[in-house]
């Protein structure tokens, strides 16, 4: 079996000790006796075993001349310090070790049978282009600068893993081009500089066995698991945000210029904004974007051309300009990123991704002013250091991500996913102006003109009324417990003033039923409390016959209130539960309509759930609002409000008490501007046209249909109002067709509304609900439905 065999390489590979003997042959000479016999020594194995020196390829030959290969090796590996060193010789870009120091063994028999050694930091799909940079170095004589660490990580005793870093000792290999092997040129080398990746260009400038390679390597291995220990822990605690420290971009610099080992290189940055497409400026002391230029931000298109944009945002994966002027002429203005670099004077550029698993986060821009030093080769230096440039983004943008939040929730308080990246536009301005300028920024108005308003409400039919109904009962049962009480005080113990109280609570009790008020339950909770209360824990301290009696009143009283609320409790949970689960349901339907297109949604829990909805351009900063947007919407929230009733009178039994709920639809076909009132920290309509809207929607539930005194709303009703004719065409469509699918009743009714203050001329539509036993078969219908059911 030929180590040649199963890999495909530049190199036809022989191990050979020839340049080794070689040395050995000039230590023939050496003053030294011992030296001298020493190299005697070694080349008389040679000259037994001329195959030494030419070189084999065949792995049973290592075991047929293993004492000479030891014999050879034998000062390389001193029999002295074999239990401390840790040295192989091997053969390049292969796993097979023929020689080894003990304390190497004693390391790989600790760390199991099972182990399989495998050099970190060598990607397998890059060995063949490794190799072609090798014969570049070795043979061509270009310095490319290509050394990377390597290293192995071995398990110890204890199962912990060690690191272990190898030093390579190269001086004994020969690189010869085999006969009619192309040669390399400028134009080679130049084309390659940019092309590191490019499998198929390197295999055409070094085709498969066009090179030997004689010799072997000797490995120097060190135990550096403190050192890639203390790496470790930077990378996850680097990344503090010194941008306002002057002199951390000049310690940046000097790293990076350690790094490549080049003087004249500059670093800078450039993020990427995900929802605008654009690459922004960080702001902070001493801070440079050279894609950037003098610009703020600029979008992704603008700022790359197709092919390094995809490289950048899609594949994530770094590119160079080794020759800037040279691509400058090539590409005749269409590269933005070059044509940008050769205006600010540079000559040479890598730009590669800031990358997480969630996707691009900026930009690392390195760049300098002379030609060819930085290219797609090393390049692979960023390799070992974007971790820690990760981690410190990922550590920078969380920190201002929560910067933002923090200047959000100050100023605005929560805010709808749809409208939220104009705060978070916003707040970005707020702390860069307060960054470059040190003073205190305004935070600026935030609307959103020519949207289109959708309001709607379930509401409590009739809430006042029960609501009193239920005071009502509480106070005249804590009445009636009262007055048992004085009548069996009185019949033991008769004063003059259980008389006096006994008849202001039959004077209470008589007013609950002929003429309770709301000032009412204020007058009776006071009296309750400031004259009854006493009165009754002194008649428990002295009349052991009542003080039973006694003690069951005050366990019904409520500790918060000093009254009874029992009756009230029941109607307070019953409209807690139904805002609870009507609320729930809308936002959960919610999810779907933000699928059908982005929208602003509020909701608002009083005596049922009332909800507004805007639509249009300026929410989505899209170019791709159309009305048939709007119309959908309208569509599902005919649907919605709907199912919400269903909802409720299927599972009405599982309320304290039975309330009757009714739904109303507000139509506004105008679209209109919205504004963020920061005092209020909600959404109103701006502007006094606008404020039409929003009188309507606070009286309209409340109107009475013209000339009679029966509500628009009604219980088991949908009830839509609105102005204009178009409208009511539009929403009689709907109606019709959600009639046909049996969700809505036959019983349509064209109504008038009185007049409302300040406004008038509005009319409403009236149908049934139909309520179904389950709704496992309801469907959502689009308006692409409504227009196929009237079509057909």
């Amino acid at each position: 079996m030929d180590i040649n065999d199963n890999i495909e390489s530049p190199f036809v590979l022989k191990v050979s000790f020839n340049k080794l003997l070689n040395q050995y042959e000039s230590l023939i000479r050496a003053d030294n006796d011992f030296i001298a016999a020493n190299a005697r020594r070694v080349l008389e194995i040679a000259e037994k075993n001329p195959i030494l020196r030419d070189g084999f390829s065949n792995y049973d030959l290592f075991k047929t001349y293993e004492k000479e290969i030891e014999g050879i090796l034998q000062d390389s590996f001193s029999p002295i310090l074999t239990k401390n060193e840790i040295k192989t010789a091997s053969i390049p870009f292969h796993n097979f070790i023929f020689n080894s120091s003990e304390r190497f063994r004693s390391i790989l028999k600790t760390a199991g049978d099972d182990f399989e050694l495998q050099m970190k930091n060598l990607p397998e799909d890059q060995t063949y282009i490794i190799a072609c940079t090798i014969i570049l170095d070795f043979y061509y004589g270009y310095n490319l600068n290509f050394k990377r660490p390597f290293f192995y990580e071995i398990p110890d005793a204890k199962g912990i893993t060690r690191y272990y870093k190898i030093l390579y000792n190269a001086d004994f290999t020969e690189i010869y081009p085999k006969k009619n092997t192309p040669k390399i040129t400028q134009e080679d080398y130049d084309e390659l500089l940019d092309n590191f990746e490019n499998i198929d260009l390197w295999k055409e400038k070094f085709p498969p066995n066009s090179y030997e390679f004689k010799g072997f390597v000797i490995s120097n291995i060190f135990d550096v698991t403190d050192d890639q220990s203390i790496s470790n822990i930077k990378s996850s605690l680097i990344g503090e945000d010194k941008r306002k420290d002057e002199s951390f971009m000049k310690s940046f610099y000097d790293i990076f210029r350690s790094l490549f080992g080049l003087k004249n290189i500059e670093v800078g940055f450039s993020i990427y904004n995900h929802q605008e497409n654009t690459f922004e400026r960080v702001y902070g002391v001493g801070m440079n974007s050279f894609l950037l230029n003098d610009l703020e931000s600029k979008y992704c298109h603008d700022a790359l051309c197709e092919w390094s944009y995809n490289r950048l945002l899609n594949e994530h994966k770094y590119f160079s300009v080794s020759d800037v002027d040279r691509s400058f002429k090539l590409s005749e203005c269409k590269a933005p990123h070059v044509d940008v670099l050769h205006e600010q004077g540079y000559k040479s550029a890598i730009f590669a991704p800031i990358a997480n698993d969630d996707g691009l986060m900026g930009i690392l821009e390195i760049v300098s002013k002379k030609p060819k030093v930085l290219n797609s080769i090393n390049a692979n230096k960023l390799a070992d250091v974007m971790p820690f440039i990760v981690s410190a983004v990922e550590r920078s943008k969380n920190e201002e991500e929560n910067l933002i939040e923090a200047v959000i929730q100050k100023e605005c308080t929560s805010i709808h996913s749809s409208v939220h990246w104009r705060f978070v536009q916003e707040a970005r301005n707020y702390i860069k102006t307060e960054m470059s300028t040190g003073e205190k920024p305004t935070f600026k108005k935030i609307a959103f003109d020519n949207v289109y308003p959708l309001f709607g409400q379930i509401d409590v039919k009739g809430s006042s009324s029960a609501r009193n109904l239920a005071t009502q009962k509480d106070i005249a049962l804590q009445l009636s417990l009262v007055e048992k009480i004085l009548e069996q005080t009185i019949e033991e113990k008769n004063l003059p003033i259980f008389e006096q109280i006994k008849y202001q609570v039959l004077e209470f009790s008589s007013g609950l039923k002929d003429n309770f008020k709301v000032d009412s339950e204020h007058g009776i909770t006071t009296f309750l409390k400031e004259e009854v209360k006493p009165i009754l824990e002194l008649i428990g301290e002295t009349q052991p016959s009542v003080k039973a009696d006694v003690e069951d009143y005050f366990s019904k009283i409520d500790t918060d209130l000093n009254v009874i609320y029992f009756y009230r409790k029941h109607y307070d949970d019953t409209v807690k539960l139904i805002n609870t689960n009507m609320s729930s349901l809308l936002d959960e339907k919610q999810v779907e309509a933000q699928q059908m297109y982005p929208h602003f949604f509020e909701r608002f829990k009083t005596d049922g759930v009332e909800h507004n909805m805007y639509i249009g351009e300026s929410i989505t900063k899209q170019d791709s609002f159309n009305m048939i947007y709007l119309y959908n919407l309208r569509l599902w929230q005919l649907q919605v409000m709907c199912e919400m009733e269903n909802e409720y009178y299927q599972n009405q039994n599982e309320y304290p008490i039975a309330l009757d709920v009714a739904s109303m639809i507000l139509v506004f076909n105008q679209p209109l501007s919205i504004r963020f009132r920061m005092d209020e920290k909600r959404f109103d309509v701006d502007g006094t046209y606008n404020a039409r809207y929003e009188v309507v929607k606070k009286r309209v539930d409340k109107a009475y249909i013209k000339g009679t005194e029966e509500r628009i709303t009604q219980k088991g009703k949908l009830t839509i109002v609105y102005s204009q004719k178009e409208d009511e065409i539009e929403y009689t469509r709907y109606i019709k067709f959600l009639q046909s699918k049996k969700v809505l009743n036959t019983d349509l009714e064209y109504l008038e509304l009185e007049d409302l203050q300040g406004v008038t001329g509005l009319k409403a539509l009236r149908a049934s609900i139909l309520y179904h036993e389950s709704n496992d078969d309801k469907n959502f219908y689009t308006y692409d439905d409504l227009m196929e059911t009237i079509k057909s």
